[in-house]
């Protein structure tokens, strides 16, 4: 039985920092045509990024999985051919147009889940048409993805980690009509994770007390991982590309600790526990299993919180003011906190990302155990850090 790929999504430079332990392909956007038009790679860095990715022996695959408009063809265009020239390892997509530009320049192409692929008939159309994979509605039982599998051979992938939508694949569209941010350009703001109130036509309002009843949970399969490994899917998925590094690392790392146990024999439920707790340490809005078993109900709502629900909290210390590569020590300002030995601190940057302990705090010249907020300290860094990165203490809450 072949492993199902790691697919990890990208924000930016750091986010490739987090997971490139852990993923075996990456996805991501640039500024245009995409879902997540706020976080990406900007165009003039597409061949470093992925020559950066390769380097690393991970898969690079673009998404242009935007609806696509008249005035957006030529730009669509120019994006592919970008993407031919850097190598990408796939495009997503799911406009025709885009499809029909993928195949003039002969660069395979992934189906997106914007395509609402939910039966056996609609998958074997895109392999037809020539698509090396397909993402399956996140609307998809197992048992249906199982009988998917059966009556086709195209590579399948599902997410199995993420934010889940209110609306069926995606096309919602409150955000437009609301605020004129379209969720299927990229600009989703997020209405179903405000507070609504339920009115009838006799104007009967139903008092909400601080519920959330459009605001669906997290999907979070790491306990079910060998059900979804068994059923034949290729390719795990992880949602969260405007979520932080920190993140990133975190949904790679236990998805792919997840994976490799299934096949040494190790998974259990002591390691199960360890990841859900490593899970909730970072960003969620609480955990479901979306469809998979079956049509979410209740349970799959956040009624109480709508918001991040995670167990640890990053807090702003400081700045780095310059980086010693020779003797791994970075100059630190305390902006905002002080920090002390054996604190856990995050290192943050457009290309950084570093978790660790702080071994040791220098203030002129002198090691000490703790420095207070206004002070300029040097610290061990372990990893490459950049002028301006900014450094964070994690807390648990």
């Amino acid at each position: 039985m072949k492993k199902p790929e790691l697919m990890s999504p990208i924000r930016d430079w750091a986010s490739l920092e987090a997971c490139k332990d852990y993923a075996d392909a990456v996805y991501f956007g640039i500024n245009d045509l995409s879902l997540r038009a706020r976080a990406g790679i900007k165009i003039k860095d597409i061949n470093l990024f992925v020559r950066t990715c390769h380097n690393y022996g991970i898969k690079a695959y673009l998404t242009l999985n935007s609806v696509v408009y008249n005035k957006d063809l030529i730009k669509a265009e120019k994006i592919v051919k970008e993407a031919k020239k850097a190598k990408v390892d796939a495009l997503i997509v799911w406009d025709f147009a885009i499809v029909e530009i993928a195949r003039k320049y002969k660069i395979p192409f992934i189906v997106s889940t914007q395509a609402n692929i939910s039966n056996w008939k609609a998958a074997l159309f895109w392999k037809k048409l020539g698509a090396k994979r397909i993402v399956l509605a996140r609307e998809m039982s197992l048992k249906q993805i199982k009988e998917l599998k059966k009556k086709v051979k195209i590579e399948a992938e599902t997410f199995v980690h993420g934010a889940m939508c209110l609306a069926i694949s995606g096309r919602c569209i409150l955000s437009s009509y609301l605020y004129g941010k379209s969720s299927n350009c990229g600009y989703c703001a997020q209405p179903c994770r405000s507070q609504w109130l339920l009115s009838d036509d006799e104007g009967n309002v139903l008092i909400n007390e601080g519920k959330y009843f459009l605001s669906a949970k997290d999907l979070c399969m790491i306990e079910y991982v060998p059900q979804l490994i068994k059923s034949g899917i290729d390719a795990f998925k992880i949602e969260g590309r405007r979520r932080d590094p920190k993140y990133i690392r975190v949904t790679s790392k236990c998805y792919r600790e997840a994976i490799d146990s299934y096949f040494n024999k190790t998974f259990n439920k002591e390691k199960i526990n360890k990841w859900k707790q490593e899970l909730a340490s970072v960003y969620n809005r609480g955990f479901s299993t979306g469809f998979y078993f079956s049509v979410p109900g209740r349970e799959g709502i956040g009624f109480d919180k709508a918001d991040n629900a995670s167990t640890l909290k990053k807090i702003y210390i400081g700045d780095i003011l310059h980086y010693y590569p020779k003797i791994m020590v970075a100059s630190l300002e305390l902006k905002h906190r002080g920090v002390k030995q054996g604190e856990r601190i995050v290192v943050e940057g457009k290309k950084t990302f570093i978790e660790q302990e702080v071994s040791s705090i220098h203030l002129k010249e002198k090691e000490v155990r703790k420095a207070d907020k206004g002070k300029e300290v040097g610290i061990k860094i372990e990893g490459k850090a950049r002028k301006g990165d900014k450094v964070f203490a994690l807390k648990s809450l």
